[in-house]
């Protein structure tokens, strides 16, 4: 008999291959991330908890989907925040708690750190992105006080064929305009979605593994050197950067996100011996385009 695994907010980017990956040894139940935040649908979706392996909750408004204007950081704070909690306040009053709850988090935590190393032992950084995930994990950790095995997922830049990241770069390099945002000197920490979906499998099922978990490549990049290795795997120009001041111009404070960087190392993951798949930038490039 397959051991179950409840899902909330499964359906985009990385949960469609997680869900995938998952299906083949899992009975995966899949709920909107919506039934969260509708009390009126709770005793539906709360007796899904009962006596499951482990709960995934990836639930919240694109990060970058709209200009972040003060109604739309309200949305992106209680789409992570509130959706959350209901769910762990649900894990509190199961009888038979899941094993282990995965919830999603973001590299943001660490905020504009220039190529400074960052591990997960690393303290918080500023500005909007580092106070939402550090609110956001503070929910997801109470669930550790209940005796269930927690894991933060602090996601870097995801590249993948199916969008994200990687679909907003290609078209100025494919019209042979593409080239660096800003200074070009920003740090890129990214992972190929198979890793992702992959080291997101590891932090499941390595009972060793629990709170925050960097899911990144090994080895981050400046913008312009990530510009450059695009260039070439494309057979195209990187020599067309993006002015910062039209980037801000343009998106506002979500700019912050492009402009600024970290160095982030996946420490965890390493020492817990995840094998990464494209731990190269020009390989997981070639794969991917």
């Amino acid at each position: 008999m397959k051991r179950k695994i409840v899902g909330f907010g499964l359906s985009g980017l990385i949960g469609k291959p997680l869900v995938e990956k998952l299906a083949v040894r899992y009975e995966c139940v899949l709920l909107k991330h919506t039934v969260l935040r509708n009390s009126s649908d709770e005793g539906a979706w709360q007796k899904e908890l009962e006596g499951a392996y482990a709960v995934i909750n990836l639930s919240g408004e694109p990060i970058a989907g709209k200009r972040w204007t003060a109604i739309q950081k309200k949305e992106l704070r209680d789409s992570r925040l509130n959706t959350t909690r209901a769910l762990v306040d649900a894990i509190a009053k199961s009888k038979s708690k899941p094993e282990v709850f995965l919830n999603a988090s973001a590299i943001g935590y660490y905020g504009p750190r220039g190529d400074e190393a960052l591990e997960e032992s690393a303290a918080a950084g500023q500005g909007f992105l580092a106070a939402l995930c550090t609110e956001w994990e503070k929910e997801a950790l109470r669930a550790e006080l209940l005796g269930v095995r927690t894991v933060l997922l602090r996601t870097g830049i995801v590249l993948s064929k199916e969008g994200g990241a990687l679909a907003k770069m290609l078209p100025p390099f494919q019209f042979f305009i593409g080239g660096s945002l800003g200074s070009g000197k920003q740090m890129m920490s990214w992972v190929h979605i198979d890793d992702e979906v992959n080291a997101i499998v590891k932090a499941l099922e390595d009972p060793g593994i629990r709170g925050p978990v960097n899911l990144t490549a090994p080895s981050a990049v400046s913008m312009r050197e990530f510009a450059k290795t695009l260039g070439k795997v494309l057979k195209r120009p990187s020599c067309f950067p993006v002015p910062g001041i039209a980037l801000k111009l343009l998106l506002g404070e979500m700019s912050e996100m492009l402009l600024t960087g970290q160095n982030v190392c996946p420490r965890k993951l390493l020492t817990h011996g995840f094998q990464f798949q494209f731990p190269a930038l020009k390989k997981a490039l070639q794969d991917l385009v």
